[in-house]
């Protein structure tokens, strides 16, 4: 493996700014990263990195700003063909567009090319780990890790389960099918190269009890493997789950029953929690994650940031229900949903969140997201200036921030300059 020295401008966190407000950022204008054997082995004034280790390649991004590489915390990849489709709420979008899409995957050759396209959608976009469901179908798991492992990611996904008459029957798994395939798959891929298996229940609507105990078991019998899941999207969901679940204390407790609250567990959207909820989730150290594009776009609702006060939160385009590949377009919308709340977010902490924040709530927090020693080189470059309007804001900025802040509300793929995966250049 190739050691290299980018140079640039660096933006490292020493710890949360949630936590610990901006300051805890470093911003360096003449800085340099060294990559040796796929890792960061030394940050500092790029000159003198570059006179201490003659023998490395050099690439120089100038102006570029260099990040680690965004996060996506939850995704749908077998939805990549029907993102931004029209006007539909939750039931519907699932029923119109999602299962429909789905059931293609059963084809191996299909899966793979969307698999292709989905992940170089994502490092186009600077994406460099993300954590995606599949379909009921093990071909689709298989399709997906295949894909990431060639190109060397870091990525995490699992076979979608959903046994109960809410979803069509070409759709369907049983509960013991869905025990077996997702043990057969996560023996075969976790933790092979980058990869890591999430056991993997659609949400409490599709799946019938026996299901979400099968899954529970899985789970006790791997506890070092995440489980995702969905949780309080939508108001007609969560009646939805009262109807079918009548028993319950609430949606949360449709999984706490059955095994599937704990610290490893991952709960996408999590808009309309009630208080025993998030005492729950907080008492247990769970994750929830942030889908803003996709809460706006079919109408879910406005997660509300004041959660990280107690909860790990992390970041997701929550592709394709997300109307957007782009985690710069994701960190825009979660700053509009705050702004509606009453907060602004501060530029940090919209970065923390596609960078720290997201792999925290993935349990990765020890090994990316991060500038920092030891820590995986999966970049990101920014180019501050990719567009006129991005170029006229950025050039009267006073600070990082002001110069960084048009970028994360206005930038889209023209603003990654280039993205290293292990310490790799992947894009063209």
């Amino acid at each position: 493996m190739t050691d290299r020295l980018i140079l640039g401008q660096t933006l490292a966190f020493a710890g949360d700014p949630f936590l610990e407000g901006p300051g805890v950022a470093r911003h360096e204008t003449q800085s340099g990263v060294l990559i040796q054997d796929g890792r960061i082995t030394a940050l500092g004034d790029g000159a003198s990195l570059r006179a201490r280790h003659p023998q490395v390649e050099v690439t120089d991004h100038g102006a570029g700003l260099i990040l680690p590489g965004f996060v996506d915390a939850h995704a749908h990849y077998p939805q990549t063909a029907i993102i931004a489709s029209w006007g539909k709420r939750l039931i519907d979008w699932l029923n119109t567009y999602t299962f429909p899409e789905e059931a293609r995957f059963s084809d191996p050759a299909y899966a793979a090319g969307i698999a292709d396209c989905y992940l170089d959608l994502l490092l186009s976009n600077g994406t460099t780990t993300v954590a995606s469901y599949g379909t009921i179908h093990p071909e689709s798991v298989d399709a997906f890790f295949a894909a990431a492992q060639a190109r060397g990611l870091r990525a995490l996904a699992g076979k979608t389960c959903m046994d109960r008459d809410t979803a069509p029957a070409y759709l369907r798994d049983t509960a013991q099918s869905a025990h077996d395939d997702s043990k057969a798959l996560l023996t075969r891929w976790h933790g092979v190269d980058r990869l890591s298996y999430i056991i993997t229940p659609r949400f409490s609507p599709t799946s019938t009890p026996e299901q979400l105990d099968a899954l529970g078991r899985l789970w006790a019998d791997h506890p070092d493997c995440l489980m995702q899941t969905h949780l309080s999207e939508q108001t007609d969901e969560i009646a939805w789950v009262r109807s079918l679940y009548p028993q319950a204390r609430d949606y949360l407790d449709t999984y706490e029953a059955h095994g599937l609250l704990g610290p490893n567990g991952l709960y996408g959207h999590a808009i309309h929690l009630t208080p025993r909820e998030i005492d729950r989730l907080a008492e247990t150290g769970a994750a929830v994650v942030h889908c803003p594009t996709s809460n706006s776009f079919i109408g879910s609702g406005l997660f509300d940031m004041g959660l990280r006060a107690r909860l790990r939160v992390g970041l997701a385009t929550d592709t394709g229900g997300g109307s957007s590949f782009s985690m710069l377009r994701t960190m825009a919308a979660a700053y509009e949903i705050a702004q509606l709340r009453g907060t602004a977010l501060h530029p940090a902490e919209l970065l923390w969140l596609a960078t720290g924040g997201s792999a925290a709530a993935l349990r990765l927090g020890d090994r990316i997201g991060r500038l920092a020693l030891g820590y995986e080189a999966d970049l990101v470059v920014l180019d501050l200036a990719s567009t006129p309007a991005i170029a006229q804001a950025q050039a009267r900025a006073d600070d990082i921030w002001q110069a960084v802040f048009p970028t994360i509300m206005m930038g889209d793929d023209r603003a990654i300059s280039q993205v290293y995966v292990a310490g790799h250049p992947v894009k063209p």
